[in-house]
């Protein structure tokens, strides 16, 4: 099989496996309401709904798994196994495939409670299996937020459908269900509100032109003909500017460092708990490697960082990779920097 075929393959597996794990998450959800509402027939007794509601709830956490490593092996963008946990750490599309992230850890919870069930007590069980519930919601806006169909008319109509089962399934429990008015009153208008802000979403945002720019979409992965400039980086002397912003309400600071050195353009942005005399205890990180034209040919999260010493293998176009390090001088008075650009062999 040709290196251009195994990738197509690839990227239909990943497709393929993204569809139908939101179609068992929605019948899941589906089958929780019904098991809820203590609903049997003589077809289908409650211990068959329930008995069906578990084995779809792991078929479907190993189709979210086998979506992950397709997506990863696929190497078309820079998505790496540490961002099918890690969520929002990942330079492509970081909000929405940082909500297929946590909703592959929520499904991840829920398989390891249930099966730890008599150990921690129903309470704490429970207590995680409602909140899986919110995987269905964040894997729907994950897929229209990430996916490469979201205008595509077959998964406009698949979405349409899994939200509007949702929706009706919710109402008829609000109807049946026994207990506190307002709780009630609460569902049924969360089961109309929240397609109807889906809707509004979805329109302005993966429905309307130009939303792979605005979801964070790398420029070397947006303008392919950009990823054939003749541009092979270079180690060489680099100097630029330091800037550190003030802490938020989190108390984490952010430090940005935007060099040149030659032809290249380098960007590093670092996030995390302020220390004193000036460091930072990184929780995330992003470095940038291009040029003046397009900055961000290369980009992937640091591997070390050591004073003022940093390594990171970047990702580029079809799953390139460039191992660089940075050996940097920073001077505090002035905001500005002076060191090295070190690069390896593009493989």
């Amino acid at each position: 099989m040709t290196v251009a075929a195994s990738t197509r393959t690839l990227w239909y597996l990943s497709r393929g496996t993204g569809v139908v794990a939101l179609l068992l998450l929605t019948a899941v959800l589906l089958l929780g309401v019904l098991g809820v509402a203590r609903w049997r027939s003589e077809l289908l007794p409650r211990f068959v709904v329930q008995g069906l509601h578990r084995n779809l709830t792991l078929l479907a956490v190993l189709f979210v798994a086998i979506h992950v490593l397709t997506t990863v092996a696929d190497g078309f963008a820079p998505i790496h196994l540490l961002d099918a946990i890690v969520p929002f750490a990942s330079p492509y599309r970081p909000i929405w495939l940082g909500l297929g992230t946590v909703a592959f850890d929520l499904l991840l919870a829920l398989t390891l409670t249930s099966l730890l069930r008599v150990r921690i007590g129903a309470g704490t069980w429970r207590a995680v299996h409602w909140l899986a519930y919110a995987s269905w919601p964040v894997s729907l806006v994950h897929s229209l937020g990430t996916g490469s169909d979201a205008r595509v008319g077959w998964l406009q109509a698949l979405a349409a459908g899994c939200t509007g089962g949702v929706a009706l399934a919710v109402l008829w429990r609000a109807a049946a269900a026994e207990g506190s008015g307002a709780l009630r009153a609460g569902a049924a208008a969360a089961a109309l509100l929240v397609p109807l802000g889906l809707l509004v979403w979805y329109r302005g945002g993966p429905g309307a032109p130009g939303w792979a720019a605005r979801a964070g979409t790398p420029e070397t992965l947006l303008s392919p003909a950009s990823s054939r400039v003749a541009f092979t980086p270079s180690s060489g002397p680099l100097q630029g500017t330091i800037a550190r912003s003030a802490p938020g309400p989190s108390g984490l600071v952010t430090v940005r460092i935007a060099a040149r050195a030659g032809r290249e353009r380098v960007a590093v942005r670092l996030r995390g708990e302020p220390l004193a005399g000036g460091g930072v205890r990184v929780r995330s990180s992003l470095v940038q490697l291009g040029t003046a034209a397009v900055p961000r040919l290369y980009s992937g999260p640091l591997r070390t960082l050591s004073g003022t010493r940093m390594t990171a293998v970047l990702a580029g176009a079809a799953g390139s990779r460039l191992p660089v390090s940075l050996r940097l001088r920073i001077d505090r008075a002035d905001g500005r920097v002076r060191g090295a650009l070190a690069v390896g062999r593009s493989r």
